[in-house]
């Protein structure tokens, strides 16, 4: 056995680590139920439904510690994400990116849905992520791109019940 495998050189770490940096936001004020769009943006399998350039999203597992595997429709882009919190009766999750090919280091995000009535309600996706380091785009640019994205799905949301 070599020094590298001896159990005393092994120390217990991870490759994930919580991003730094402002959140981008995308809020959408959705004429519906709480309880009905939460059924569709609280769908940890569901995310195609809204944002159309996926191809494919396979779970595997149940509840928190799920992991799901997104393909895209172009460039052979994948990220795989766990999901880390989930309470429905508060309707809200958390998950974190385990690996991808989108130029993304870290990144968290978080989906809730807040009512404002029985007939409407907010539905809220943050983001807060990191650029890989061979990422050429600016932070600017980075961030532009992100906020970009959350905003074309929550307008998905908003349009899927109008």
């Amino acid at each position: 056995m070599n020094a590298i495998n001896k159990i005393e050189t092994l120390k217990p770490g991870t490759l994930i680590s919580n991003p730094i940096g402002e959140p981008v936001v995308s809020c959408v004020q959705v004429a519906a139920q709480a309880s009905k769009v939460w059924e569709v943006v609280g769908d940890f399998g569901g995310f195609a439904r809204f944002i159309p350039a996926l191809a494919s999203i396979e779970v595997i597992g149940d509840g928190v510690g799920a992991v799901r595997h997104k393909k895209f429709k172009e460039g052979g882009l994948v990220v795989v994400e766990q999901l880390n919190s989930r309470d429905d009766s508060a309707f809200s999750m958390t998950w974190t990116t385990i690996q991808n090919n989108l130029g993304i280091r870290n990144l968290w995000a978080s989906m809730t849905v807040v009512p404002r009535d029985e007939h409407s309600c907010d539905a809220t996706w943050t983001i807060i992520a990191e650029a890989a380091e061979d990422n050429p785009a600016s932070a600017e640019a980075f961030r532009d791109f992100l906020q970009s994205f959350a905003d074309g799905a929550m307008s998905n949301v908003e349009k899927l019940f109008a």
